[in-house]
């Protein structure tokens, strides 16, 4: 695969988008990557430094005669979502992303590609390298642990950047400028575990939900994707008519991925098994039917456990709370833009449900550019964690980047788009959030604009970079460096 990706153009990203795949890269876990661009810019006799939390900035001098104009930061983050299929053995804290290439896209062998945002890595490491690009002063900042709640730009050191124009590079649409993005919060509702133990003519059966293509949570809510732990819970509302007990829920991995695949133990009694196995297939085809053609591999299946020991189950006040609280929580589209024809304006995803001996915690999360809405969504699903006994847990969120179409950077790139390509760029907003908007209020003053090569399925095992994207991706960047005054 080395030898077959270093023949891709431009050379130079693609050696170095095949160098950071093989360092682990999950949020929280940034210190080998972190340490190996400190590297690579003590090789390349560039100033480096880091801050307390673990951000790096990077400064490269003007070429000759180019001294005198402003500096411009390159912003990207180094952590990645970390997902796998069920059946592939990968360990994210130690293993290489093992690249393929299939076709006009590159693509990871049954994980995350980490292209989100290892693209923008790719790009800064490149570029930090490039011995013939015309520049003013750069910056490449790399922050962390964005993919868990953007707290690396939140807690980012204002004086470790010195520019005040910033082109972030975690934009996943070619031939598209973004100018703003959404706020967030995220809401959690847990329960304290209270256990009973399982019928004594009970027998466990594993009820799975997989099969899905997930995404993330923010750029794929609108296109009508299954939501494993809402799937599941239907199944589990039908058992428990049937007198089905459950034992555990677990379901999704990332608080801002769609959760592709959902299991839960649940005891029933001996002569209930043949009409609980009927109920499971019956509901097997409804969601097919309901998710075709969008999630054709969606699956639900309920498989008797043998020679399981007996264990214990929820109560049943315990199992009500929690079904009938998943049941009214709302996952998905809740209001499309006024002013921006076609974008998500606030959306709501339940993200991840995990069961252990103490309690079970169920994951949301709320987006929305409109300050107000964001607050209005959170605070329905708040009501509806506390009409189910939850309790409730919140985020400190993040802010939304209010879009600023006379911003200088953007008409630049305008300008080099239009020379480049001899068609408009276009410019947009984006129902996800970038870190453009914690920058802003970190850094005062700062002009920013966000793009990148595209991408596909990120936070989920089918994520991938189409390769003539990146091409042209690279030539707009370049570009806009070398007109930027």
């Amino acid at each position: 695969m080395s030898e077959t990706i270093f023949d891709l153009k431009p050379e130079n990203f693609w050696r170095a988008f095949a160098e950071i795949a093989r360092i682990p890269r999950p949020s929280g876990h940034e210190e080998e990557i972190g340490l190996f661009i400190l590297g690579r810019a003590k090789e390349l006799k560039l100033f480096a430094e880091k801050d307390a939390f673990g951000n790096i900035v990077v400064r490269k001098p003007a070429t000759a005669g180019r001294e005198a104009q402003p500096s411009i930061c390159l912003q990207c983050h180094t952590d990645m979502v970390c997902e796998k299929n069920a059946d592939k053995v990968h360990d994210f804290l130690h293993d290489p992303i093992e690249l393929l290439l299939d076709g006009d896209v590159v693509t990871a062998n049954g994980t995350t590609l980490g292209a989100d945002n290892g693209a923008g890595v790719a790009t800064a490491l490149a570029l930090m390298a490039d011995k013939e690009l015309e520049h003013g002063p750069l910056e490449f900042l790399f922050t962390v642990e964005e993919e868990v709640g953007l707290t690396g730009a939140r807690n980012l050191e204002p004086a470790l950047v010195e520019s005040r124009t910033l082109l972030n590079l975690d934009s996943e649409e070619e031939g598209a400028v973004y100018v703003g993005c959404a706020g967030g919060k995220d809401t959690q509702g847990s329960w304290r575990a209270q256990w009973e133990a399982a019928p004594a003519d009970a027998v466990p059966l594993l009820v799975t939900v997989k099969g899905l293509k997930g995404g993330h949570s923010g750029l794929d809510i609108d296109k009508g994707l299954g939501n494993a732990i809402k799937l599941l819970n239907r199944a589990l509302l039908k058992l428990s008519d049937l007198g089905g007990r459950v034992a555990s829920i677990d379901g999704g991995n990332m608080r801002n991925a769609i959760p592709r695949e959902c299991r839960a133990t649940v005891y029933l009694s001996q002569h209930s098994l043949a009409e609980a196995q009927s109920l499971v297939a019956e509901l097997n085809v409804t969601f097919r039917a309901e998710l075709s053609p969008l999630e054709p591999e969606v699956s639900l299946t309920a498989t008797r456990q043998e020679g399981e020991p007996k264990g214990e189950v929820f109560s049943p006040a315990l199992q009500d709370k929690i079904c009938c609280t998943i049941a009214a929580l709302p996952s998905g589209v809740q209001r499309m833009s006024i002013d921006i024809p076609g974008l998500v304006e606030t959306s709501t995803n339940v993200s991840v449900i995990a069961t252990d001996s103490e309690q079970v915690a169920l994951m949301t999360a709320q987006r929305s550019s409109v300050a107000s809405r964001l607050d209005e969504v959170v605070g329905t699903v708040e009501a509806i964690f506390q009409l189910g006994g939850a309790e409730i847990e919140r985020s400190a969120g993040y802010p939304g980047w209010k879009p600023d179409l006379a911003s200088p950077v953007l008409t630049v790139a305008r300008e080099a788009y239009r020379s480049l390509f001899g068609r408009e760029v276009e410019v947009k907003a984006i129902h996800a959030g970038l870190e453009c908007g914690i920058i802003g209020e970190r850094v005062p003053g700062m002009d920013m604009i966000s793009f990148g090569p595209t991408l596909e399925s990120v936070h989920s095992p089918d994520e991938k970079i189409y390769i003539d994207t990146v091409e042209k991706y690279w030539k707009f960047l370049l570009e806009i460096l070398k007109v930027a005054k």
